[in-house]
């Protein structure tokens, strides 16, 4: 898809990755409706934005009903108004590094319902208000692909939104709507908590760039890249734990002790 002067709805707007990716996309001559759930961040984001009079700023809490049906409601007026929404970017997302046993019923469905039902939702909405060609973008996880101790309920969300993402590209095959799914490997944002950055760095986890993964999103929309893992070795990993699972298995099981250190740190604090 050529982006130029298209409008595409970005979800988590304010975040790390998110913040990083309004920026590439305005640079490269998107429109952009940036959802959010903080009005001043949102707005700071926007003035800082080129064309930042051509950007539209959404207030949503998407945990929520009334959010995910103001970001339906916004668009379905804007339509009606005339204007041309190409493009949903589903970027808003949690994670907890945390063992299961430690978690409480709702953190872990908050997470989920942030991850997983939230995307979905929106995806089955934007097919009624977004233009044709259109494309829905779901922003995953490489743990869509490798389940990974201390984030059981993340690899959920995001196995079930890899597979959402398939399926509906599948169903939606010559409406004029793509779906697509870029799984980013460990990122530097503030999701990580100062536990998570010790264990990355302790285990030689190599850590992307939010303005990386930002430019790689722009080409999974500009190539329409149906699927796109990034970062390496991790894209190996991903194909051999569909292969040979013991192995990847295996490989962990080396990391347990490390991996239960910082659990241990991580759940004290």
């Amino acid at each position: 898809m050529d982006i130029n002067d298209k409008y595409l709805v970005l979800t988590g707007a304010c975040g790390g990755i998110g913040s990083e990716i309004a920026s590439v996309l305005a640079h490269a001559g998107a429109n952009l409706i940036l959802v959010g759930r903080n009005l001043s961040k949102l707005k700071a984001l926007q003035l800082s934005l080129p064309r930042e009079t051509a950007h539209k700023t959404l207030v949503a809490d998407l945990n929520t009903t009334a959010g995910v049906n103001a970001v339906h409601d916004s668009c379905q007026q804007w339509k009606s108004e005339g204007l041309a929404i190409h493009g949903l970017i589903n970027n808003a997302g949690s994670n907890q590094f945390s063992s299961l046993s430690q978690r409480d019923a709702g953190s872990i469905s908050e997470e989920i319902q942030l991850n997983l039902t939230v995307p979905i939702l929106l995806s089955q909405q934007a097919i009624q208000w977004l233009a044709h060609p259109g494309l829905i973008l779901n922003v995953g996880s490489t743990f869509s692909a490798i389940g990974y101790p201390g984030y059981t309920t993340y690899c959920a969300g995001k196995a079930g939104l890899h597979r959402f993402s398939e399926a509906l590209d599948r169903e939606l095959d010559g409406t004029g709507i793509r779906v697509l799914y870029l799984a980013p490997r460990a990122t530097d944002t503030a999701l990580n908590s100062t536990h998570v950055n010790e264990l990355n760095q302790h285990l030689g986890n190599q850590v992307d760039h939010p303005k990386w993964v930002a430019e790689q999103l722009l080409l999974s929309l500009q190539q329409e890249t149906t699927v796109r893992w990034l970062g390496w070795p991790e894209k190996l990993w991903v194909r051999v734990n569909q292969i040979l699972p013991a192995a990847v298995a295996g490989s962990i099981r080396k990391q347990s002790a490390t991996i239960r250190q910082f659990l241990t740190k991580a759940e004290v604090h």
